[in-house]
């Protein structure tokens, strides 16, 4: 089975790192099947409207009412994760959402879709924060931004296998089957996860005594090092302004990115001048391969410089950049090429992005707070795809769409460049095996435990 090619970072020392091999890929091939079961949606819409006559509006629709329903189980799987099991957590949802995705090759009308479409949404919902507290279990914080990222990396690697995979199949099969058939792997890959993963090191089998001891010395110096205040209940951590903030730049941020990446292949299809699925497939995994770079490069900056807030705010001006760019020029390479530019930059964040969190509140709350940004954040993974299914009706280009995108990428920047002022320490004295209550920052023993996000 397909892996996230990604090498484990060097370790600290001689300080075993079967954490890398072991934690990573087995999460990342679960959620890569949960993103493929998400998304490959956008490569079977360009097939759907004769048979279920979708307008462009209702394409959107379809699309994006996952996120109605991915907003409800955010703050109970975080609870759960952090209270009971997230590995449970996790198997549980991971059955539900292969059931549910099995279901939506079963509808006979877009209404049955759409209810769907909104039951694949409620199961998935509680995945990502549930692995986002197993991480924060195995992995220190100054390791946290490439761990997220390394995980987060199956998301352009799902695309880079769901486009041409799932446009082979649409060449031999109805797209029915297609939906069909991607449901089943989560229910296989539920046993490697039970077997492979475990909530905490002392609970792993395979984890040496040394790799163990390393990370409880490690992230109980992460917890001793953040401050008390203002972290001691979950009403204070979720009215922080720092988690109202990011809250918000997640919205912006997401529904630039589900309103491209959930189009992109009906746009890639019409710059080949309605090639076959197949040729489609291959040309649509070209700008997820782009953006896995992208986000393992963006994420290993950000863990060695510390510089949270440019990591994220830096890819999505480029984004910008591309997005109106193609407003103005033609042809399709240079408009393929735009798209590469594209999603490299609305990929890059997610590592950093997702480190800021842990970095700002104590583990009594994150769980919670990290559940809240996720859910209320993912609106926008409804709002982007019918803002440019609606476009692409009225104006008859999805194009048009995209350059609105734009805009909401561009709110995006402006909160984190005006919000996001304080300092996050760097990870230059991450030489230490272990570090000191009283010297210990949030991302390395040289930082100060009151500093915020830079």
């Amino acid at each position: 089975m397909p892996q996230t090619p990604a090498a484990p970072p060097p370790d600290t020392g001689a300080i075993p790192a079967q954490r890398w091999t072991y934690v990573i890929p087995v999460a990342a091939f679960m959620y890569m099947l949960a993103y493929l079961d998400r998304n490959n949606i956008s490569v079977v819409l360009p097939y759907l409207d004769g048979e279920l006559e979708l307008s462009g509006a209702d394409q959107g629709l379809v699309s994006g009412i996952f996120f109605i329903g991915y907003v409800f189980l955010q703050i109970p799987a975080a609870i759960l994760a952090q209270r009971w099991s997230a590995r449970k957590t996790v198997l549980i949802l991971m059955v539900a959402w292969g059931l549910a995705a099995m279901a939506c090759g079963l509808v006979r009308t877009k209404e049955q879709f759409y209810a769907a479409r909104l039951l694949l949404g409620f199961f998935e919902g509680g995945v990502w924060p549930a692995v986002l507290i197993l991480l924060a279990s195995w992995f220190p914080l100054r390791e946290r931004a490439r761990a997220n990222a390394l995980w987060m990396a199956c998301l352009p690697v799902s695309s880079i296998i769901m486009a041409p995979l799932s446009g082979w199949m649409l060449d031999h099969m109805s797209w029915r089957w297609v939906l069909v058939a991607q449901g089943i792997p989560p229910l296989v890959w539920g046993l490697v996860w039970w077997f492979a993963v475990a909530d905490r090191p002392e609970r792993a089998r395979w984890i040496s005594a040394a790799e163990a001891n390393h990370l409880r010395r490690e992230l109980a110096a992460d917890e001793a090092a953040k401050p008390a205040a203002g972290n001691s209940s979950y009403l204070a951590a979720i009215r922080q302004k720092s988690v109202l903030l990011l809250i918000a730049v997640y919205f912006f941020w997401i529904t630039g990115f589900y309103g491209f990446s959930l189009w992109l292949p009906s746009v890639v299809k019409t710059l080949s001048h309605d090639g076959s699925s197949t040729e489609v497939g291959a040309l649509t995994a070209i700008p997820f391969t782009v953006a896995l770079a992208a986000m393992v490069a963006c994420a290993a900056w950000s863990d060695r410089t510390g510089r949270r807030r440019e990591a994220v705010a830096i890819p999505l001006v480029v984004g910008i950049a591309a997005l109106l760019l193609g407003q103005v020029v033609h042809g399709a390479v240079v408009q393929m090429a735009l798209l590469c530019v594209v999603a490299a930059a609305v990929y890059a964040p997610y590592g950093p992005f997702w480190a800021i969190p842990g970095e700002l509140l104590r583990i009594e709350v994150v769980a919670v707070a990290m559940g809240l940004i996720n859910a209320l954040g993912n609106l926008g993974g409804f709002v982007g795809p019918y803002l440019v299914g609606w476009l692409t009706d009225t104006t008859g280009t999805s194009l048009t769409g995209f350059a609105v995108l734009a805009g909401f990428l561009a709110v995006a920047v402006a909160l984190v460049l005006l919000g996001l002022r304080h300092r996050v320490p760097g990870p230059a004295t991450a030489a230490a095996p272990a570090v000191s209550a009283t010297a210990a920052g949030p991302a390395g023993p040289a930082g100060s435990a009151t500093e915020g996000v830079r």
